[in-house]
């Protein structure tokens, strides 16, 4: 079997590669391996994967419709695409909204087509997002509650990657697979991203900003869980009338942020200095998911809490940079 994986410098993308080749499939991965965070980081988990010889790669961006059928064309024997590649960030979406509509909206299109015109794509899995829930009140979130309220434009592209998605399920029998990510932490993770900002401020002695006064809760998912997830769904096809499905990959445990922050400094044996602050622009006080559908399907079961996997995100980070 050989995978077409993009996003392959980025957290899951890594990840998921890396497991794909140690059970011996082939890989294909791509990633523009922009600067949005540290480039170095990127770099490192992109050695980590060049040791496997069922591994080639290509420095390109999605949305580079030439350079994407220059990849596709010389792997004609393409069967699965794990579509992991976006700009992620709900907060630099307020800032770079472009980069949003290039990488998100259109490299959605360009892969989609890629897929469409490969000689025998039988999968198309993609990552979406638990921000498409948006404004809901209810939860735990389900993959049936409607989610025309987002309320950032990271959540509007990813609810747009899903419709488009269906678009091509339906008119050219691509099956396709949208995959709502919640809070992904673990080794490797992004620096952007809350486990990585606070630990690293805890560690050097400096304040961390608490939003919402911390009044927010998290489904947090150990990168190992969303692992098993992505393949479990990449390994079949949807079984829905017009080859479409949608699962929430969570936890299924949403956890206090302060809590959150707690074992952090149980983990590094040094109390957080927290400055309360409001409400971020296009943030949610609330995630939870339900895994259900998942679960029923797959088989799924979430393994890893945070009071097991902070302490190996912790040991992971203090060995990467030498603390």
């Amino acid at each position: 079997m050989i995978y077409l994986v993009t996003g392959v410098a980025g957290f899951i993308g890594s990840h998921v590669c890396r497991e794909l080749l140690s059970r011996g499939e082939s890989v294909v991965g791509v990633d523009n391996v922009n600067d949005y965070y540290d480039i170095a980081l990127k770099e490192a988990r992109l050695e980590t994967l060049r040791n496997f010889p069922g591994f080639q790669f290509y420095r390109a961006d999605i949305a580079d419709r030439g350079a994407m059928e220059q990849v596709a064309s010389s792997h004609p024997e393409i069967t699965r695409i794990i579509h992991l590649a976006a700009q992620a960030g709900v907060r630099y979406s307020t800032i770079n909204p472009y980069a949003y509509t290039h990488s998100n909206i259109e490299g959605q299109l360009v892969m989609l087509e890629l897929a469409r015109n490969l000689k025998r794509c039988d999968h198309f899995v993609y990552a979406s997002s638990s921000s498409v829930y948006g404004a809901n009140k209810k939860l735990p979130f389900s993959e049936h509650d409607r989610v025309d309220h987002p309320v950032s434009l990271y959540a509007a592209t990813k609810k747009a990657c899903e419709l488009m998605s269906y678009t091509y399920s339906h008119l050219y029998s691509i099956p396709t697979t949208g995959l709502r990510f919640f809070t992904v932490y673990g080794p490797w993770g992004r620096p952007d991203m809350s486990p990585s900002i606070f630990l690293k401020a805890i560690l050097e002695g400096k304040p961390i900003r608490v939003f919402n006064h911390g009044v927010m809760r998290r489904d947090f998912t150990y990168i190992e869980d969303i692992v098993s997830g992505v393949l479990a769904v990449a390994d079949r096809t949807p079984s829905s009338d017009v080859g479409y499905k949608i699962y929430n990959i969570g936890n299924n445990q949403s956890e206090s942020l302060l809590r959150f922050i707690e074992v952090i400094e149980t983990a590094v044996g040094k109390k957080a200095d927290k400055i309360m602050e409001p409400m971020q622009p296009g943030d949610v006080p609330d995630t939870f998911a339900e895994i259900e559908a998942i679960r029923a399907d797959f088989a799924f079961e979430p393994r890893v809490g945070i009071d097991e996997g902070i302490p190996k995100f912790v040991r992971w980070y203090r060995e990467f940079y030498n603390l």
